[in-house]
């Protein structure tokens, strides 16, 4: 079975930034996370990826913060958006 791509999506925030968010659900957990999701959602400010969330196989849930990388706690798609989203707020202001 293969993986299905639930989103793959661009999304203008504001002149020079862009939201883009990727969401596969997988036959099988990507190793280091225990659920069928892999995920990839980064916001890009004049060509600088400024915040990631993913799940790259082997490191598990985290996001990273212009050089800093810390854990995520993934708890559903839903929430991963809202905190993504949550966090891009948190960086405009």
């Amino acid at each position: 079975m293969k993986a299905d791509l639930l989103f793959d999506e661009r999304v203008n925030v504001r002149e020079g930034a862009f939201a883009a968010l990727r969401l596969w659900h997988l036959p099988t957990p990507v190793p280091g996370s225990p659920h069928p999701f892999k995920y990839r959602l980064a916001f890009v400010v004049e060509g600088v990826c400024v915040l990631r969330y993913d799940n790259e196989s082997g490191k598990g849930e985290h996001k990273h913060l212009g050089d800093t990388e810390t854990a995520y706690v993934f708890t559903s798609p839903r929430q991963l958006l809202a905190d993504f989203w949550h966090d891009i707020t948190l960086w405009r202001t």
